[in-house]
């Protein structure tokens, strides 16, 4: 079964239902309730992802849908050593450094974004976008 790390994007389009990008988001949040994969956010993305649902909703709904949220995905561990080895990499953002080490670390087989170019420099995952993304789930 395929693990893959779910970029904050794809959450938010999910959970927001933002178009033209909700429906690619909800197909792969589907395949994990089915169970024909895993996904998962990083701790750090959890922090991100409460935040940006609080600021365009409202507590309330940042709490309800973080809940939901968490009965979906599992959350991975960003530990020091991902910090530091994220922060030695020569890439433009350290966010996606970190989230590629953390994914790495924990054993991902990929990570979905719609920002893939922002992950022109990972090795050893694969960087898929939702469009792609049920193709790729079938190989």
């Amino acid at each position: 079964m395929k693990k893959v790390l779910l970029d904050t994007n794809i959450v938010l389009d999910f959970v927001l239902k933002r178009k033209p990008f909700y429906e690619n988001a909800q197909a792969i949040f589907f395949e994990i309730v089915k169970g024909n994969m895993e996904g998962y956010i990083t701790a750090s993305m959890a922090t991100d992802i409460f935040y940006l649902l609080q600021k365009t909703n409202g507590k309330k709904f940042a709490k309800d849908t973080f809940a939901d949220l968490l009965v979906i995905v599992d959350v991975l561990t960003v530990y020091r050593e991902d910090v530091y080895i994220a922060q030695q990499w020569e890439w433009d953002d350290f966010e996606d450094a970190l989230q590629t080490q953390v994914a790495i670390h924990g054993n991902m087989d990929a990570i979905v974004t719609r920002n893939i170019t922002d992950y022109k420099k990972a090795q050893h995952l694969d960087i898929v976008q939702p469009a792609d993304f049920i193709q790729y789930l079938r190989k």
